[in-house]
């Protein structure tokens, strides 16, 4: 599954309760039907952490090292777009020469299309999609899979239909809430820019989080002492995503070369963009954490946790767990840090004029 092994592309969230051994039989009742029931709609279900066809879901398989993981699989049949529009071709011009006729028309070609759909559908194979979660009762936070929005409404939906649990996205503004009691949401954005006043510019809290952090890496040492963890450096990288809504390109990606130091990088910065996307390394002595994080959404990609010692594979997978709930305890402390110096507006008046004077000092190469 994909929290036992590679790199991890996540989002945490709030439970609203535990889960635990007592909601087996309820994931047990509303697991993956049989493929058998598969005809033209699709089917999903919970399935146990062994694979995406485990369907008898029992304490045993629910549960790796003391974490509960389980998938949302999606099972569905589908003809490729390529091969129907050839049968498609096929049919159509046979029944042309058969009716002595140069078109066919819409109703004519809908029906043909149906047929052909319904003829070639029980022939293809099944289509598996899964959504993984573990749940750390610890820090009563779940870990999924589910990152886009559609993944999110099946995930959060499903999992309150089938427990009554609630799993609430840990973005900018529930983070603010739950972890440094701040309400993000009244924020007006700011301007990093000299050339621009801040009602000139847009910007949400994850922006300006991400743009902080870049701020603080380079010019307050990229170190912070955080509670139950210690000491840890974090840092900045590319590719780096600038945003600004507006006219024009409003949107640029820098990847190649140097994009920390490129001119591209400065322009962007003194035209009001923001970071938006980037990668980004916690390092805790020889332990790293690489990712690449979407500040809109708080979503972390590609997450490469560091080296485990053990080699079995329920002592893998709780060390790997622990470097998880590292990270999040690291990450939760910046960002509860940034919103409480965001949300003082003398302190944040002061680190505004800090970071415009970062940016338009900003060295370039050549």
């Amino acid at each position: 599954m994909g929290f036992e092994k590679g790199s991890i592309s996540f989002r945490m969230y709030f439970a609203s309760r535990d889960l635990t051994t007592e909601d087996i039989d309820k994931f047990a009742a509303a697991a993956l039907p049989p493929l058998s029931t598969l005809a033209e709609e699709e089917v999903h279900g919970w399935v146990g952490g062994r694979h995406l066809l485990d369907r008898n879901i029992t304490e045993e398989n629910a549960f790796l090292g003391g974490y509960l993981r389980l998938s949302l699989t999606q099972a569905r049949k589908k003809v490729p777009t390529s091969l129907l529009q050839a049968e498609c071709a096929l049919e159509e011009m046979a029944v042309m020469e058969a009716e002595d006729k140069n078109y066919l028309n819409q109703t004519q070609r809908s029906e043909i299309k149906k047929s052909i759909q319904e003829r070639l559908l029980p022939e293809m194979p099944v289509q598996l999609k899964g959504i993984d979660f573990v749940f750390d009762e610890r820090s009563h936070m779940i870990y999924s899979t589910a990152t886009s929005e559609k993944q999110v409404d099946a995930f959060v939906l499903t999992l309150m239909q089938t427990t009554g649990c609630g799993a609430t996205p840990a973005d900018p503004e529930t983070i603010g809430e739950r972890v440094a009691q701040v309400d993000v949401q009244g924020w007006a954005p700011s301007s990093f820019s000299d050339e621009l006043e801040d009602g000139m510019v847009d910007g949400t809290a994850g922006r300006e989080f991400l743009m902080w952090l870049w701020f603080c890496s380079e010019k307050r040492q990229g170190i912070a002492q955080i509670p139950d963890v210690g000491e840890m450096a974090y840092m900045v990288e590319g590719p780096l995503t600038f945003v600004m809504e507006g006219k024009g390109a409003h949107e640029i990606t820098l990847r190649k070369g140097e994009p920390m130091l490129s001119a591209e990088a400065r322009t962007a910065l003194l035209s009001g963009k923001k970071l938006k996307k980037a990668k980004m390394q916690f390092v805790r002595g020889e332990e790293v954490w690489a990712f690449t994080f979407d500040a809109d959404d708080f979503v972390f990609r590609s997450l490469k946790l560091p080296e485990t010692e053990t080699f079995d594979r329920v002592g893998k997978f709780q060390e790997r767990m622990v470097f998880l709930e590292t990270f999040r305890q690291s990450f939760f402390h910046l960002y509860s840090e940034f919103a409480k110096e965001r949300n003082d507006s003398k302190q944040w008046k002061e680190t505004k004029e800090e970071m415009r004077k970062w940016v338009a000092d900003r060295p370039t190469t050549v």
